[in-house]
């Protein structure tokens, strides 16, 4: 970080990304705060500072920042109070006039990072200590790194628990038939080289959620709650309820169905006794949002299903979960930024056909709906959840 970066920093009071102290009288509140950066729970990706010699408003108190100082400051790394090792630098700097000890510390690539055993975490302008769910998400982030989630193994599933029938499927619609008739790979082999299973036997997330032949044995929140109300409110009467699991295309192909159902089409005739049909919601827009819920959804930590809830003014698509790795709350629908929780779910459904391109869900919907003559796409996002609202058209 250079010395503009720093001034910047300096000078912004709102930032999130940085802690001002007048003086070094309560070192537990800089451990804190060491831990707190390191975590990096906005997902900034970026260094959080804390300046010391300075008040909270930005006016300087003309602090000693002396070698004592300083050395306490960068104690505070190898002591072996903040675990992981937290990575930082404390550097002597005159700012606008005004002399300051500065530490800088980066995220960690290990979250969650512990202080005397508590996670601390920035929640806006303040810290806190993590809840349970901020500490899975930091969990999740660390994973993120290394082995996602849905390529882990399933303990306790054997392959008997996969559906060959579906696999056979799954690969026909896959692969090439040219490259599946050349290929005498055998059925272990076959599930090995798409992750579906280890080669010892062990069916992995995907290979459950793809072609298990009962995926809620293993992953209890593995379906899509479907429920349609008289009303607009969740204690109106319920017209229909349905829940769809099993193996993933099983799944998807017969919610599409109950999409298609349950959309209500209006016939206008102009004067020249022409007709132009108008559906209350356009099926592509639906599909969409559903895609997006089911492949980024989280897995773990929750038994929640996708949720959809159809009222009579709009459909409500609720996905457990917040935003992922690059996907930021601020950064959520733009087009160009995407990341994912399971890429090897998301490549799955590439291969049968429900994903064309990645990362343009999303605009797709918004311009169905545009074209539909429907309100604009609404989303509700939340660290343990997305919901997408679809306004029904006038």
């Amino acid at each position: 970080m250079n010395d503009d970066e720093l001034l910047k920093l300096f000078r912004d009071v709102e930032s999130d990304r940085v802690e001002r102290k007048e003086s070094l009288s309560d070192p537990s509140k800089a451990y804190q705060a060491i831990c707190a950066f390191a975590n990096d729970l906005p997902n900034h990706q970026q260094p959080g500072v804390l300046f010391y010699g300075i008040k909270d408003d930005g006016t300087c108190t003309n602090t000693v920042i002396n070698d004592k100082l300083l050395l306490e400051l960068a104690q505070m790394r190898d002591n072996g109070r903040i675990l992981p090792i937290p990575s930082l630098t404390v550097q002597k700097k005159v700012l606008d006039g005004c002399e300051v000890a500065v530490v800088i510390v980066e995220p960690s690539d290990a979250p969650p990072v512990r202080y005397d055993g508590r996670v601390w975490v920035r929640v806006g302008p303040r810290r806190a200590m993590a809840t349970p769910q901020e500490e899975r998400r930091l969990s999740e982030k660390r994973r993120s790194r290394d082995l996602p989630f849905d390529a882990s193994l399933v303990r306790g599933a054997t392959l008997d628990d996969l559906d060959r029938s579906v696999f056979h499927e799954y690969l026909t619609a896959a692969l090439d038939p040219d490259v599946l008739a050349e290929n005498q790979r055998t059925y272990e082999e076959r599930l090995a080289s798409l992750r579906f299973a280890s080669l010892d036997g062990v069916p992995t997330i995907t290979g459950i959620l793809v072609c298990g032949i009962d995926p809620r044995a293993f992953l209890p929140g593995a379906y899509v709650q479907f429920i349609r109300f008289d009303g607009a409110e969740l204690d109106a009467p319920i017209i229909n309820q349905m829940e769809f699991s099993g193996p993933l295309s099983q799944c998807l192909r017969n919610l599409n169905t109950a999409l298609a159902t349950n959309i209500t089409t209006s016939l206008s005739i102009t004067q020249e006794a022409t007709d132009t049909r108008y559906p209350d919601y356009p099926v592509k827009a639906l599909q969409q949002l559903v895609y997006n819920a089911v492949m980024h959804r989280a897995y773990e930590g929750t038994n929640a299903p996708v949720r959809i809830n159809w009222f009579t003014d709009r459909v409500e698509i609720l996905s457990p979960g917040g935003p992922y790795g690059l996907v930021t709350i601020e950064n959520f629908g733009q087009p160009g930024i995407t990341d994912y929780r399971n890429p090897s779910i998301a490549e799955a459904m590439k291969n049968v056909g429900f994903i064309q391109r990645f990362g343009v869900g999303i605009q797709v919907a918004r311009r169905a709906l545009e074209q539909n003559g429907n309100p604009p796409l609404e989303f509700n996002i939340q660290p343990t959840h997305v919901l997408a609202t679809l306004r029904r058209r006038s």
